[in-house]
């Protein structure tokens, strides 16, 4: 229900290559780390968002979603299930496309709203894993 196919694949090809992944740092030991790495590697543009600000994967990063001086397409979310929700309504405050909550973030309300609003959102998928899927 919260991870169609069709859902994964429009926001893997149709929704727009600016990424921002929000819990990237350079701690590479972080599963966003990696993501984020697959996701360059299909042509992605990933987009720190930590409030360190750290440059990752040669991309410069912000504090928050609204610092971010260019749109993005798609908001990947690492952060906790209690931290999602306010993510979420931060991306459709921004603009994006879409919503992308990694495996283990869950929270029904915000996708409740975030589809609403008129976003595409997946949740509790991992994109990582589903991009090579699509073949």
């Amino acid at each position: 229900m919260y991870a169609d196919q069709a859902t994964i694949r429009k926001i893997l090809t149709e929704s727009g290559d600016t990424w921002a992944v929000v819990g990237l740092s350079s701690n590479q030991a972080r599963a966003a780390y990696g993501v984020a790495a697959v996701l360059q590697r299909f042509g992605k543009r990933v987009v720190p968002v930590h409030p360190k600000a750290e440059t990752v994967h040669g991309e410069q990063g912000y504090p928050s979603l609204d610092a971010i001086p260019f749109p993005v397409d798609v908001v990947d979310v690492f952060v906790n299930s209690d931290l999602a929700g306010p993510v979420a309504a931060e991306a459709v405050t921004v603009g994006a496309k879409a919503v992308w909550f990694q495996l283990g973030v869950i929270d029904e309300k915000a996708y409740d709203r975030t589809r609403a609003a008129g976003l595409d959102m997946v949740m509790d998928r991992c994109p990582a894993i589903e991009i090579p899927r699509l073949g």
